[in-house]
């Protein structure tokens, strides 16, 4: 038996997976002490639900598709809204060591995927889509190049593959990210733990000195002429970006459509910003990111079918917890030492368990969850969100077309 929930029913469940979160993280010390995001907590515990149903009660609940790409395409284009010139160079030398950390690793990633793949007697092909693919890709590369690979290559299964290891993938970004910073800040002695009462009367800097999604907790007065102009900007950015990815495909230049709606607000921002001398009320922009990130983690991991992890045949499993505990690895002795040895840098190794493992929305989720309550980190919520939903597709988009050129 099969239902199917249209998107105010898709929408309400979020909302209610939200709450769960909510109510599980504060009480239960496990979640707070590891710094589970919200989202995560409720969106597994409604994954299991809804396992539970289709394995042993033959129910089957199926979520609005289309309303979680909206919130996606609405997080990714408040993302580029944000991305202003002056934050860019502001993000100087740290952006351009992380980016090179982050590149390291997608080439880590694939040669640690194809080696054990070959190794275990499977098609070497796999060890990319246990790679670069599904964990720095996401579901949305993993079903692209599973449809790739099964017409083109002859790999079957490979989108459900693909989906099964990105949704690994993205449970183990936001499960360990928190976990791994938290480790980093209490074996060097980096930061102590805010209490409730410094969250209550910490003072938010003005918009001009802060980055997207750092202060997501912090009240922002926004009038209805503010949420007009903001959602017009947001509709012309998903607009253009549907627009682009019709366009596009099977061209040379042919994106994701995330990555046309981010870089829509890229070129909206600074044109409105540097040409036109027009400025964006950050604030308005920064609450409908927040937002919808949260609705979309919701939604994503709600709809998880977990029945597909259980049919993953056991080599398979083996490279997914192989590359997870190299991750691990590489952030402690390579990324945090590269990036100063700092909270900055802890903060920045939870981030990038989420851009290298989950999805820029883990990426940020984890930081969100780590500063809340150790402190804010300007560094990591001016690099993440710039590294992870534009430079990383790009780059992972090159090393893909490489690996496939040297296996194809």
């Amino acid at each position: 038996m099969s239902y199917q929930l249209d998107a105010f029913g898709t929408i309400i469940a979020a909302v209610f997976v939200l709450l769960v979160g909510y109510f599980l993280v504060h009480p239960i010390r496990f979640l707070k002490k590891y710094n589970l995001p919200e989202p995560v907590v409720g969106g597994l515990v409604a994954a299991i639900v809804t396992f539970i149903l289709f394995k042993y009660l033959n129910i089957e609940i199926n979520f609005n598709v289309d309303i979680q790409k909206v919130f996606m395409l609405m997080f990714f284009t408040s993302v580029g809204l944000s991305a202003s010139l002056a934050k860019l160079k502001e993000g100087g030398k740290g952006l351009v060591v992380f980016m090179i950390c982050v590149s390291i690793f997608v080439l880590i990633q694939n040669a640690v995927g194809v080696g054990l793949a070959s190794l275990l007697g499977l098609d070497p092909l796999i060890g990319l889509i246990t790679g670069s693919i599904t964990l720095t890709g996401g579901h949305g590369t993993a079903a692209a190049w599973g449809v790739v690979f099964e017409e083109q290559y002859g790999v079957e299964g490979a989108v459900v593959l693909g989906m099964a290891s990105a949704t690994f993938g993205l449970i183990i970004a936001g499960m360990l990210g928190g976990v791994v910073a938290k480790f980093l800040i209490k074996r060097h002695h980096l930061a102590n733990e805010k209490q409730q009462t410094d969250v209550e009367v910490e003072e938010a800097p003005h918009a001009s000195m802060v980055a997207p999604f750092e202060y997501p907790e912090k009240t922002r007065l926004i009038l209805a002429d503010d949420a007009v102009k903001t959602l017009g900007m947001f509709a012309i950015c998903i607009c253009f970006a549907q627009w682009m990815t019709v366009f596009a495909k099977g061209q040379w230049f042919e994106l994701p459509t995330f990555v046309w709606a981010l870089g829509c607000g890229v070129l909206i921002r600074n044109t409105l910003e540097h040409v036109f001398k027009v400025e964006l009320f950050d604030r308005c922009i920064d609450v409908f990111g927040n937002a919808s990130l949260a609705l979309f983690l919701a939604m994503a991991l709600m709809g998880l079918q977990l029945w597909m992890l259980a049919d993953l045949a056991g080599p398979l499993v083996i490279i997914l917890v192989v590359q997870a505990f190299v991750l691990v690895l590489y952030m402690i002795f390579v990324t945090f030492k590269m990036m100063g040895k700092n909270y900055d840098a802890a903060v920045l190794c939870a981030g990038q368990f989420g851009v290298n493992f989950g999805a820029t929305p883990t990426a940020i989720a984890n930081i969100q969850a780590v500063t809340n309550s150790y402190g804010p980190s300007h560094k990591a919520f001016l690099i993440i969100p710039l590294t992870g939903a534009f430079f990383i597709d790009i780059i992972n988009a090159v090393v893909i077309q490489f690996g496939i050129g040297l296996l194809g």
